[in-house]
């Protein structure tokens, strides 16, 4: 017996097959951040409410931030910074080679060295360095140089001694937590290949350890800049000194104390970004594929605009 199935009636061989329901992500909403975000709003509200009612005169700092003496105190204050973390960086990584001798004498001096300066403040030494013609009347190198102390300490030199010197100390822990971070089979393997230890430390280890030096460098670098507000106390003229001077002059002192804080914003801002893209670049050995810089996320988060405006036009 046949049956004859009429296939334009429809059946369950003609349904499709009925698919997975689409899940509908509904995304966590942080109610805690909400009001985080509101709080802190209207703490910067108020804040930003009491100064402008203080008896604060803010013309006049758009009136002297660019002046002659401002914007020479800001490039003393750059050529102090420079060449004390010249001086730091150079004394650290020397140090951090002695630290790290066997011979017991030289690892032991610099033991010494920065057991004393990072033990004493930076302004006690800087009072230390401009004093010293109590202990020395003068300075005699001979047939090269001799004068009395209280000629050859300039604040200037008072200033490189006392900064440069103390850096030294803190230089030389950053880097030789830097060499220690490299695998000692490096230093083994490039003096198999014949390698001297000095050409395997710069050529080998230190190239290897920038990647641990370079962050807490750029730290340093930054507080530098800042620390370097001391050296007025001994008569070095820079931006924190000429701020001051020019509002004793003005009689607005406490407005050139913001804007001194101004200029060292902007100054420490610069040197991040400086201190981001070089991190970046040591970092290129680490990792297979770098984190897009804050230039390519504006760049990535702008494309779709510009392409649907480009669409719609």
């Amino acid at each position: 017996m046949t049956v004859d199935i009429d296939k334009t009636d429809g059946g369950p061989a003609d349904t499709p097959p009925a698919g997975p329901e689409a899940i509908k992500a509904i995304p966590v909403r942080h109610y805690g951040r909400y009001l985080a975000a509101v709080v802190a709003v209207g703490l910067l509200a108020s804040i930003v409410y009491a100064f402008s009612q203080g008896k604060i005169n803010w013309g006049a700092i758009p009136d002297y931030f660019f002046d002659d003496r401002i914007i020479k105190g800001v490039g003393q204050t750059l050529l102090l910074t420079v060449i004390s973390m010249a001086i730091g960086i150079a004394g650290g990584i020397t140090l951090a080679v002695m630290r790290l001798s066997k011979n017991p004498v030289t690892s032991s001096i610099a033991w010494f060295y920065i057991w004393f300066f990072r033990g004493t403040p930076v302004l006690v030494q800087l009072f230390v360095w401009f004093n010293l013609g109590l202990v020395f009347e003068y300075i005699n190198l001979g047939p090269i140089y001799k004068d009395y102390w209280s000629s050859f300490m300039t604040p200037f030199l008072t200033a490189l001694l006392g900064l440069g010197l103390n850096e030294a100390a803190y230089m030389a822990e950053i880097c030789r937590a830097g060499l220690l971070a490299v695998d000692e089979g490096q230093t083994e393997a490039s003096h198999a290949l014949g390698m001297s230890h000095g050409k395997t430390l710069r050529r080998i280890v230190i190239p290897q350890a920038m990647r641990v030096i370079v962050p807490p460098t750029g730290n340093e670098v930054i507080n530098m800049l800042k620390t370097t507000s001391l050296v007025s106390a001994v008569q070095f003229y820079e931006l924190f000194r000429y701020a001051q001077d020019i509002g004793q002059t003005s009689g607005a002192p406490v407005e050139m104390y913001f804007l001194a804080a101004a200029w060292y914003l902007v100054m420490t801002s610069v040197l991040s970004v400086g201190q981001y893209y070089i991190e970046r670049y040591y970092a290129r050995g680490s990792s297979r594929s770098l984190p897009p810089t804050p230039w390519q996320r504006v760049r990535t988060n702008l494309a779709p605009v510009f392409n649907r405006k480009g669409v719609t036009a």
